[in-house]
């Protein structure tokens, strides 16, 4: 097999275990290409390409990493992943643990580890690399990556709430949620939110949050039945969408251009958190990126013309 049949074969595996380390879709397209442009450099034929390509994307990943969290304690407000539309890599007798694995929560928790820590965990736990194999890619003795994936899983295990894996089930409550709130149905999306859930969004200043930094299910109904029944008559599109393997939607103005993404958490048969993403360096990869600023204005004007409308009639 020549060297860019074998890399393309593998290349999906490698974006995942990039994706999964960074929590970037931008960041871990660049790792899986420098792979490919030191692999084709390279004279000597690996013993195990998978091997061989999953250690270069990895230590890639890590000196990424590295830098990204500098950049990331600058970060104004909430930092979020990139949200990932599909993830390559299919695995189907292990389908929902690699679903979990790029959900928001696991990523956002991923965050709480050191790179090296974040890399071990991901071979291992995610991807089922033997410690001989992780050990290459990482520098560090096996003995040595048992005591990272300990640590790593101590501090993952501690602050992970267990998401169901029923997706047809999330999926479901998913659609009525989004059919409510389009309908500007307070009460119908009320009955599908937690008592405490929340409501965050990721707009690095850059973006208005829209209904970002809403708590309790109330405040957050009412909000979102008002700005979103709006939002749709003005001509915005709400597409329900998988995103990192969990129910969400993507936010499109009349033009199909992306205003940001929603990743919901699920949990008991309630949404317990609504995650946006309107940070505009994050959705290109998404799509043509709209101009939200504008679209919001539109949207309050349409809701001041309807509010001005029922008083006088």
């Amino acid at each position: 097999m020549e060297k860019a049949e074998e890399f393309e074969e593998l290349r999906p595996l490698l974006f995942s275990i990039a994706y999964r380390i960074l929590g970037s879709v931008t960041e871990a397209e660049d790792a899986v290409q420098e792979t490919w442009l030191r692999y084709e450099a390279s004279s000597t034929p690996p013993v195990s390409a998978k091997a061989f390509l999953s250690a270069v994307v990895t230590r890639i990943s890590i000196n990424v990493l590295h830098s990204a969290r500098v950049r990331r304690e600058e970060h104004v407000g909430p930092w979020f992943p990139e949200p990932l539309l599909s993830d390559p890599y299919q695995d189907p007798e292990r389908s929902a643990e690699l679903a979990d694995s790029v959900s928001m929560a696991a990523l956002l928790l991923l965050e709480r580890l050191t790179p090296l820590e974040r890399a071990v965990f991901v071979l291992r736990e995610v991807f089922e690399f033997g410690f001989p194999d992780i050990a290459s890619a990482v520098g560090r003795s096996p003995a040595a990556c048992r005591q990272l994936v300990v640590r790593a899983r101590r501090h993952m295990d501690a602050g992970r709430p267990r998401f169901e894996a029923d997706r047809r089930e999330h999926e479901e409550l998913a659609l009525r949620f989004f059919d409510a709130f389009t309908e500007g149905d307070i009460d119908g999306v009320r009955e599908l939110l937690a008592a405490d859930v929340q409501m965050v969004a990721d707009s690095g200043g850059k973006a208005p949050q829209w209904a970002g930094g809403f708590f309790g299910a109330d405040h957050v109904s009412r909000v979102l039945a008002a700005l979103v029944a709006s939002f749709v008559r003005i001509g915005g599109i709400v597409e329900p969408h998988q995103m990192n393997g969990q129910p969400g939607a993507i936010f499109r103005d009349r033009d199909g251009k992306v205003i940001h993404t929603w990743t919901l958490d699920i949990l008991d048969g309630q949404i317990q958190t609504i995650r946006t993403m309107s940070n505009p360096d994050k959705l290109g990869h998404v799509g043509p990126v709209a101009d939200a600023w504008a679209v919001l204005r539109e949207t309050r004007q349409a809701r001041r013309d309807d509010t001005h409308t029922y008083t006088t009639t």
